[in-house]
């Protein structure tokens, strides 16, 4: 099917001469949800239009690899002959905004991460959430201030809106007071990486973080307010102590801001021998992670997705989450879905996951069915009859 649907729309490419800028500033050594969906993007639009119809933009610049940026390097600046002009003359600032324009004009400009920038000629913007207008204490100040400069810039020249989620784009539609025709929520996609693993698959890396297979509950997640991980410690905290010891609790996942006390919860949970916190997890590690676990959970309170809720029951992982935005959407009922304040109902939920075998038999098999449904193929396909309306 992606084989069929990528002939066609190369073909579609051709004969509207379409080509695509696509912005890559979310790239990063360290991948987030919203860097895993750019990477997939400015991986897979070239097998639709060919390498010559895509180019890469970041940072007010064009750029030759996006692939460098996951090294930590900024990527080759576009070179003088792609730029047209001789090699010996230095570029100054108007000639290279003269080539974005011309780089842009007529184009297809995508920005996967929220923001257009103003060379942007037919504008589609990719709208993860809108957490920083509806819980701005969650984030950031300088991360307010960004959206408070560029936000209302990128809506007043963006042609169409994407969305992760239908519970997105309601949002959206309400919020930004859009014609609900100028907005389309495109699921995001799961790799091929996370499925079940066999014991010799896992077991090398089970003994790498000290582990024991079925073993833990696993959390990925950057630790800022909104993903509310001190509440999920709390409840494990009130859970069992023999289920706590028995199954103990690993954090994965990048340390965010405005988490100092958060910190000061983990290093005191660690002494007492039921919490882990392993921080950043390489890419080549986290499938197996997933996949030696006993139960995930993921008590966020506002996503615009949540990858690794799909992540979980893609590896055949059992879910508790949360029962607010996209979250029960996305599961589809195949995860017990919990109020993240209610910090007893959680508790009680995760004893559940933990110890009821037939919930838990039938979670994992609803869970891969429900993954299933969600591909990068998928995905870059919706995004690419997205362009198709677009210019049509």
């Amino acid at each position: 099917m992606w084989q069929e649907a990528r002939s066609h729309w190369a073909h579609k490419a051709r004969e509207r001469l379409m080509r695509v800028v696509l912005s890559v500033d979310a790239l990063a050594t360290v991948m987030t949800g919203i860097g895993r969906y750019t990477w997939e993007l400015a991986t897979r639009l070239p097998q639709i239009f060919g390498t010559d119809h895509v180019r890469y933009f970041m940072q007010d610049r064009l750029i030759k690899d996006p692939a460098a940026l996951l090294q930590g390097a900024q990527g080759a600046t576009a070179s003088p002959k792609q730029l047209r002009k001789p090699p010996w003359l230095p570029l100054p600032r108007w000639w290279k905004k003269l080539c974005l324009r011309r780089a842009c004009n007529g184009n297809i400009f995508h920005g996967p991460n929220y923001f257009l920038p103003v060379c942007a000629d037919i504008g589609i913007a990719t709208v993860h959430d809108l957490s920083v207008f509806k819980f701005p204490e969650t984030h950031p100040a300088n991360r307010i201030r960004q959206f408070e400069r560029e936000f209302g810039r990128t809506v007043a020249r963006a042609s169409h809106l994407i969305t992760d989620s239908e519970a997105m784009r309601d949002e959206v539609i309400g919020y930004l007071a859009w014609p609900v025709e100028k907005v389309t929520a495109v699921p995001l996609g799961v790799s091929v990486e996370f499925a079940p693993r066999s014991d010799e698959l896992v077991v090398p890396c089970m003994q790498k973080y000290d582990l024991t297979r079925n073993g833990y509950t696993l959390c990925v997640s950057t630790l800022e307010p909104r993903k509310k991980i001190e509440n999920l410690l709390e409840a494990y905290h009130h859970i069992p102590a023999s289920l706590r010891t028995r199954f103990p609790l690993i954090l994965a996942g990048s340390s965010g801001w405005s988490c100092e006390t958060l910190q000061g919860r983990i290093e005191l949970f660690s002494r007492q021998g039921w919490l882990r916190y392993v921080g950043f997890v390489p890419q080549s590690d986290l499938p197996l992670l997933y996949a030696g676990a006993r139960l995930f959970t993921y008590p966020s309170s506002y996503e615009g997705f949540g990858l690794p809720v799909l992540e979980a029951m893609a590896s055949g992982i059992p879910v508790v989450t949360s029962n607010r935005s996209s979250l029960p959407e996305i599961t589809q009922g195949a995860a017990l879905l919990a109020d993240p304040d209610n910090v007893g109902a959680l508790a009680e939920l995760i004893v559940k996951g933990l110890c009821d075998e037939s919930w838990r038999s039938l979670a994992a098999s609803r869970g891969q069915e429900v993954a299933q449904e969600y591909s990068w193929e998928r995905c870059i396909e919706q995004t690419v009859r997205v362009y198709e309306g677009v210019v049509g």
